[in-house]
């Protein structure tokens, strides 16, 4: 048997042990044969699980595609969740068509979720200051720095009042 047909077999539900009992080889030949032809080899719970629906492993490659390629999930990220190895989840998301990215591509797909994600918060922040909030108030309802309230407010256009109306929304009295 061709280490792609007993490939075959195993990704079709079947155990190490069982293709050993039909074809006749040995545990360890089956083994080597796999390993061979790149199979990606599960746990027993993993084949249990196969076997229960045997198109798990379908929906868990497109689950792991969606992650991957809708929320930038790393395949670090994709194996913890789906309990495999970052080279099982690689071949997994292969599997469901997807392709992998560089650690480059990765960071900059998270570098433009997070300005989409500050771009928002700047806009409700220049919404609450032109509603009269001072960015004394802002800073510690959104949890940031004043100096960032303010770098936020700047980024979002937002038109500042002058000095005297900040100082007198916070009680404080200039001197003659």
């Amino acid at each position: 048997m061709t280490p792609e047909a007993l490939r075959e077999q195993y990704e079709s539900g079947a155990t190490v042990q069982e293709i050993a009992a039909a074809s006749g080889l040995s545990y360890g030949t089956v083994l080597n044969r796999l390993r061979s032809a790149g199979t990606v080899m599960r746990t027993s719970w993993q084949t249990r699980r196969m076997r229960q629906d045997p198109h798990a492993r379908q929906r868990l490659a497109t689950q792991l595609r969606a992650l991957y390629e809708q929320h930038g999930a790393t395949l670090a990220e994709l194996a913890a969740a789906a309990s495999v190895t970052k080279r099982a989840a690689r071949r997994l998301l292969i599997e469901a068509g997807g392709t992998p990215r560089t650690a480059q591509e990765t960071l900059r797909m998270r570098a433009a979720a997070r300005a989409a994600e500050r771009q928002r918060l700047a806009v409700s922040l220049r919404e609450c200051y032109e509603a009269g909030a001072t960015v004394p108030e802002l800073a510690v309802d959104c949890g940031y720095s004043e100096a960032t309230v303010y770098r936020l407010l700047h980024q979002a256009g937002t038109r500042m009042r002058p000095q005297r109306d900040r100082e007198r929304s916070l009680g404080v009295r200039r001197r003659p």
